[in-house]
C-alpha cells in the first residue's frame, strides 16, 4: 500500500519527540517506540498512531494469521506478540492467574506514522491531506507535566521471600536431576485498584531507566510502560540479528566503583555460564529456518552500561533464505530464550507449573514489520502493565536460576530489577 511521505526538519529533535509522544497518547491507539540515542537501532524514534485495520483477536493459528494479515495488506504493522503464543508453537498450558486476557497476537495497520533517524522526521500517512496540520499540531502542543488522576498504587508482590526461596529449591531439584541446565524463573508485582497516569509512568520510567528498546503502547484499555534493553530479534533483509541478555550487575557510585562492577561482572563465571548457554539456545533455535552454516556470534558476553544497571549481551546473527514467511522465524524462536531456559519446552513446562501468575505481555515481545517484511522486536522486561478499565496494574521481574545460583542473591537482583518500576509509580 502506498504511503505519502513528506519530511520535515526542526531545531530540536528531543523537544519534537517529547511532543510527538504526548500528541500521539491522546489516540485510543497509538506505538512509541523510543532507541534513547543508544545508536543501536536504525531510527531514534517511531510513532504509529490510529488504526486503518488490524488483526482479529485470536489464539489459535495466530502466526500464520500474521503472515496473511501482512500479505493481503503489504504496509507498516505495530504489535505485540504474548507469551503465551508458545502453547501454539508447543504442547504448553499455563495454570496461571490470567489478569490481562489478551490475544496471543496483536497487530495494527496505522493511518500514520512518524519517523525520526538521522536528524530528520518523516511523516507516512495513508492520507495525506493532514500531514502539514498534524506537523503543526505537534509543533504546537503543550507539554503537561502534571499527572492527571494519578494515585501511588499499593503494591503487593505474589510471593514473599521465603516462598520465592522455597520455588527456587523446587527448580534447583529439577537442574540437579538433569531435567533442565537453566530457568528464568518469574514472579509479580500488582495492584487490584491502581489509579494511574500511564504516560507520566512512562516518561518517569525513561527518565530513571533509559534504554535502547523502550515503548510506550497502547490499545485501548492496555497499556505498556517499557523500558527494555533486549532486543528479540531484527530483521534486515536477509540478515537476522538476535541479542540475549543475561547477566546483570549495579551501577557504582563513581567511576573506579563502576568500572570495577563491569569487571567482575564480565569475569564473573556464573553469569558467563548463564548467557553462553542461552546464546548456545538461540543459535539452535536460529538454525532451524537459517542457511546452513551462516548462524555466526559476532559478540559474546559483552558488558554494556545502561542508566540503572551493566548487562551482559551476545549477539547472534545469521543469513535468511529469500521470501521466508515471518511465522517461521516466530515459531522457530519464541520466546526468547533468555526469558525461559534451557532446554526451552523442558523449562517453559517447570515455569507453567511453578508461577503464580501469567506472563501475558510480560516475556512477549514489541515492535513493527515494515512492507518489505524487515522487523524489530524488543522483550517485553522493566515494565509495567495496566488496564485502565479493571484497574489493574502489573510487573513481573526474574532472574536465570542454575546450579551455581544463590537464592538470596537471586532474590536480590529481582528487587533490583523492579526498583525502577517502583520508583516511576511515585
Amino acid at each position: 500500500m502506498k504511503r505519502f511521505s513528506k519530511k520535515f526538519y526542526c531545531d530540536d529533535l528531543n523537544l519534537f519527540k517529547q511532543k510527538l509522544l504526548e500528541w500521539s497518547s491522546i489516540s485510543s491507539t497509538s506505538v512509541f517506540l523510543n532507541s534513547n540515542n543508544y545508536g543501536n537501532n536504525n531510527f531514534e524514534c517511531i510513532c504509529a498512531v490510529d488504526v486503518k485495520s488490524c488483526i482479529p483477536f485470536t489464539i489459535k493459528d495466530s502466526a500464520s494469521k500474521l503472515d496473511d494479515y501482512i500479505e493481503n495488506i503489504n504496509d507498516w504493522v505495530f504489535g505485540y506478540i504474548n507469551y503465551d503464543l508458545k502453547n501454539e508453537i508447543e504442547d504448553l498450558n499455563s495454570s496461571g492467574k490470567n489478569n490481562f486476557h489478551l490475544p496471543n497476537l496483536f497487530f495494527f495497520q496505522p493511518k500514520k506514522i512518524w519517523v525520526i533517524q538521522n536528524n530528520s522526521i518523516e511523516a507516512l500517512y495513508l492520507n495525506d491531506d493532514c500531514i502539514e496540520d498534524d506537523w503543526n499540531d505537534i509543533n504546537s502542543f503543550k507539554l503537561n507535566s502534571n499527572p492527571k488522576n494519578h494515585l501511588v498504587p499499593k503494591l503487593n508482590e505474589s510471593l514473599n521471600r521465603q516462598e520465592y526461596l522455597e520455588k527456587i529449591s523446587t527448580i534447583k531439584k529439577h537442574i540437579n536431576r538433569g531435567d533442565i541446565y537453566e530457568l528464568n524463573y518469574c514472579f509479580e508485582w500488582f495492584s487490584n485498584n491502581a489509579q494511574v497516569d500511564s504516560l507520566r509512568v512512562y516518561k518517569k520510567l525513561n527518565e530513571i531507566s533509559q534504554s535502547p528498546m523502550s515503548v510506550f503502547f497502547k490499545n485501548n484499555n492496555l497499556h505498556l510502560m517499557c523500558s527494555s534493553p533486549e532486543r528479540y530479534l531484527r530483521k534486515e533483509n536477509n540478515k537476522l540479528i538476535s541479542q540475549p541478555i543475561k547477566g546483570t550487575s549495579k551501577r557504582g557510585f563513581d567511576v573506579e566503583s563502576d568500572l570495577n562492577l563491569k569487571r567482575n561482572l564480565k569475569s564473573n563465571p556464573k553469569e558467563r555460564s548463564e548467557n553462553i548457554m542461552i546464546v548456545d539456545l538461540v543459535r539452535n533455535d536460529m538454525s532451524k529456518f537459517s542457511k546452513p552454516g551462516s548462524v555466526k556470534v559476532k559478540e559474546l558476553c559483552k558488558v554494556y552500561p545502561f542508566k540503572q544497571v551493566h548487562q551482559m549481551i551476545s549477539t547472534i546473527e545469521s543469513e535468511l533464505e529469500d521470501n521466508l514467511k515471518v511465522s517461521k522465524i516466530i515459531n522457530g524462536t519464541f520466546p526468547m530464550g533468555s526469558m525461559t531456559g534451557a532446554p526451552k519446552v523442558e523449562a517453559m513446562k517447570i515455569i507453567d507449573k511453578l508461577e503464580i501468575s501469567k506472563r501475558g505481555l510480560y516475556s512477549g515481545a514489541v515492535g513493527f514489520i515494515d512492507p518489505n517484511k524487515n522487523f524489530d522486536f524488543n522483550v517485553v522486561i522493566r515494565s509495567l502493565i495496566y488496564d485502565e478499565k479493571s484497574k489493574y496494574l502489573s510487573f513481573h521481574v526474574g532472574s536465570a536460576i542454575t546450579s551455581k545460583s544463590n537464592p538470596e542473591e537471586e532474590y536480590n537482583e529481582c528487587l533490583l530489577k523492579g526498583k525502577a518500576m517502583i520508583l516511576s509509580l511515585n
